[in-house]
Order: structure tokens, then sequence, then C-alpha cells
């Protein structure tokens, strides 16, 4: 398997993407990527040569300044400035996937020849992934508007030898280790790039922060909604659930196709289960466990809407403003503007969302005392308080989650003197995805927990593939005889989670 994957010939999958990443592999632009890009400078530069009218963004102001009109001689100036005008990025760094992303995305966004760049800063771009160099960037400052101009402009100072990197190898508390751009570039043997007419804003316009932090959600979300269907089955036996509502006849009459693979996950769990060959002794079960699979399935479903929009949007040209050689073109437009991004990702933190509260409820059932199951599933309940307390936890993060799904998409707000005049929020739609994303990891580690404890006290065994699952649980996590310190493991319980492999066909 080759190492390099060639950019601008094909196009990205989130699935690729998730390879791309875990396998480490290395870009390289294809040959015809070299000569689109080369051709598209070319052309671009007779036009600002020949063309002495103003064309947006190349020899004219930002945003509400783009009637100034620039000479030739301050343009390169221009680029210059517009990178360091526009790095006013604050609050939290990014994570250093989420830059990994950032990257990746941005070079595919320019490796098609519509953004009239140098050669050179692509393969600047590329040569800072494939080191895993990644720049220092701050998650406030977009409006996901002329595309995530604050985040890009701090993605980009490292061309020009400015700003901050992290460097690979070298870490402080967990992270690879910041250094000054200008020492990294000298280290390296690279030269600080001179930007070209053009450029600073084919860097600065495009949605690939909002992107970047969308595809890693996507990428977190299919593993828990596997997960959730998972730790879901170890709930039912544990309470001892009929497995009647996840017959196929009742899937047939209301056929979503996210409610029929959740169905067929539980049934696949619970086959041969010796749990639920035992008489029943109650009709029915509550909604956390019988309506598994609508809920389940429904998220399943906004899952598979929202990677379908950003599959498109990874594939896309969103600079402005953008260059149609053959056409003989430069066109100003909107392609940067967020709001097909925004809504999915409110519509994603939505339905991730609903995957923790129903969780949650499921933990809240367990530990109710309710089935045969002791009180916080513990002994003597009293002097020990078991499991009572990491529900009061996983709600109090269900709780949060709700908060955070107010939708960024419906706000906006006025910017660059009136000439931005309507923006997406799309860069607030992401950041608060991120952190529900990881939320739902921790509520459902709670609920393996719990689970797992609450299954501990059948006298029946759950299926083969059920106990295999508890066999390497128990391992990180011992059954809990009396009260201790239950923070160490719930996060072995969420590291658990992180280490479980889940083949990408079963997603």
């Amino acid at each position: 398997m080759s190492k390099f994957l060639e950019i601008g010939d094909v196009s990205l999958t989130i699935s690729a993407i998730s390879e791309i990443l875990e396998t480490k592999k290395h870009l390289k632009l294809s040959s015809d990527s070299k000569k689109k890009i080369r051709s598209s400078r070319k052309y671009l530069n007779q036009k600002i040569k020949l063309n002495k009218e103003a064309i947006y963004g190349v020899n004219t102001g930002f945003g509400s300044l783009c009637n100034h009109k620039i000479s030739d001689k301050e343009l390169e100036d221009l680029q210059n400035n517009l990178i360091l005008s526009h790095a006013c990025g604050t609050g939290d760094t990014v994570p250093q996937d989420i830059i990994k992303l950032m990257l990746l995305l941005k070079i595919q966004s320019l490796s098609y020849g519509y953004s009239g760049v140098q050669i050179e800063t692509v393969e600047r771009l590329i040569q800072m992934f494939n080191s895993d160099i990644l720049p220092v960037v701050y998650e406030q400052g977009s409006l996901g508007a002329s595309g995530d101009l604050v985040p890009l402009a701090h993605l980009s100072l490292p061309l020009l030898g400015l700003g901050e990197v992290y460097i690979p190898g070298i870490y402080e508390n967990g992270y690879y280790k910041k250094r000054k751009a200008k020492k990294i570039l000298k280290d390296m043997g690279w030269k600080p790039l001179v930007l070209q007419a053009k450029e600073g804003l084919a860097l600065i316009n495009g949605t690939q922060f909002m992107t970047a932090y969308g595809v890693w959600s996507l990428i977190q979300s299919r593993k828990l909604s596997y997960f959730s269907d998972l730790i879901s089955s170890i709930s039912l036996e544990s309470f001892d659930c009929n497995s009647d509502a996840f017959d196929n006849l009742i899937q047939a009459v209301r056929s979503h196709k996210g409610q029929s693979i959740t169905a067929k996950n539980i049934q696949e769990f619970l086959q041969g289960s010796d749990i639920q060959k035992t008489k029943k002794n109650y009709v029915q079960d509550p909604y956390s466990f019988r309506c598994i699979p609508q809920v389940h399935g429904a998220s399943k479903d906004v899952i598979d809407h929202v990677k379908n929009i950003f599959e498109i949007e990874i594939n896309s040209v969103t600079d402005n403003p953008l260059v149609f050689e053959k056409e003989d073109k430069i066109l100003s437009g909107g392609n940067f503007h967020g709001q097909p991004l925004a809504m999915s990702l409110d519509y994603l933190a939505i339905s991730l969302s609903e995957l923790g509260s129903i969780s949650e409820r499921r933990s809240f059932q367990l530990i109710s005392g309710q089935r045969g199951l002791p009180e916080f599933l513990v002994a003597n309940p009293g002097l020990n308080s078991g499991m009572m307390i990491p529900q009061y936890t996983a709600a109090s993060i269900v709780s949060q989650n709700k908060q955070l799904c107010t939708p960024a998409s419906i706000d906006s707000i006025v910017s660059s003197n009136g000439q931005e005049d309507h923006v997406s929020m799309g860069a607030n739609a992401a950041t608060k995805l991120y952190q529900i994303t990881n939320n739902l990891h921790r509520i459902l580690a709670i609920e393996i927990m719990i689970a797992t404890q609450a299954l501990a006290f059948r006298k029946c065994k759950s299926s083969d593939f059920i106990e295999e699952i508890l066999d390497i649980y128990r391992q990180e996590v011992n059954f809990l005889d009396k009260d201790r310190l239950l923070y160490n493991d719930i996060q072995n319980s969420i590291d658990f989670l992180t280490s479980l492999y889940i083949d990408e066909v079963l997603l």
C-alpha cells in the first residue's frame, strides 16, 4: 500500500479521511493538479498585468474596503497585511487533530486550481501536513461568513514565518510543544513564502475550520452510534428486557433506515443469550429500552444526512474570488458562506445529544432497585452509595448537552461595516458540536459501567458476544463490591471505548 495519497485526482469521503489520519498517510499533488494550479496562477498574473480594472481581493481592499483600489507595487503587502490583520483569534487553542484536518481540507480545496495560488504555497501546506508541523490556531473569532477568516489566518501565519506551531515528538502535558514558526522554518530549511496577489484571500477564505470540526465529529459519531447500540444491548440484558421490540416485523412496517439498522444490531448482539430465553415477568419495558430502534435510528439517519452534506463540502472550492480560466472569468461569489454546514452541525449536535439523553435514562432505570436488582447496584445500600452518583454525573452532562443544542445557525450579526450583513455562525456550531461529541462519549462510558455492574447480578449468561466484551472490560474496571473512588472507573471506561476497534463495515 502506498504511503502517499495523490490529492486532486479523487474525491475524499469521511471514511477515506479517517483512513488518512489513522494510517498517517502523506500527501502529494497529482500531476494533473499541479498543471491546473500552475495554469490558473499564470492566467491570473496575465489578467493583473493586462486588466487595470478592479478585481476584488486581487487589487482591492477586503470586505467593506472592496472599493479601495491597490496599486501594483503594493499587491504583495496587501496579501501579507491580510494575514496579519485577520489573525485575531482568542480563547482555547484548537485541538491538534482538528488542525491536521484543517490543513488537509485546505490543501484539497486549493488542489482544484480555481484559487489562483502559487504551487509553492500548496506544496508548503503539504510539507507541513506530512511533517506534522501544525499551526497554533484559536477557537474563537470566526463568524462562518467569509469563510473562517480568523482561524484560517492563524493556519496561514507559519507560511510567512510568523505565529507558532506544534512540533511532533516533543510533548508537554500530553500535547505537542509549541515553537516559534520562524525557528522551525529555519530548522526545516524552509524559506518564508512571499504571497502573490490574491493568495492571502485564497488562504483565509474557506470553510475549513467548520468542516474540520464536522468531519472529526462525523468520524466519532459513527463509532458512538455503534457503541450506543452495543452498550444499550448490555443494559437490555441487565434490566431483563423483552426482545420483541427488535423483531424485523415491527421495523418492516416503519422502514426508516436507521431504525432497521439499530434493530438488526441489537438482534445480533443478543443472539444466543440465555437471558433472552428466560420467561419475562413484564409485559412491556420502559421507552428508553423498548424504543431504542426508533431513537438510535433517528440519530443514525441524521448522521447519514450530515455525512452527505460534508462530503460535498470536503470536495468543494470555497474561497473567493474564483478563477475560471477556460471561461475567462474571475468571479466573486459566496461559496465561503457556512450556512449549509452551520445548519448541519446543529442538526448533528441534536442527534448526538439525544443518544446521550436516552443512555442516561437507561442508567437511571438500572440503579432504581427494580427487576431484582439492588438499589444503586451495590451490596448493603445505605452504607454504600454504589452507582448513585455516576448517574448524577451523566445527568449533568446530558443537561449541558441540551443547553449546547441551542442552534447557532439561527443567529447572525452584522460585520465589516455592513458588507457582511448575514453570517452563519457555523464556527460556533462546530465548537459546540465538538463538546457534545466528547460529552456523549462520557455518558456512554458511564452507561457501560453501570450496565456491566447490573449484569453481574443476573444468574443467566448473556450472548457470547456480550460476554466477550465484558471479559475485556473487566480487565479495566472491576466489579464494585463496596464504595471506592469511581472517577478512575469512569476514565477507564472512557479509555476502554476509545481503544475498541470497530470495523468500518459495521459503521
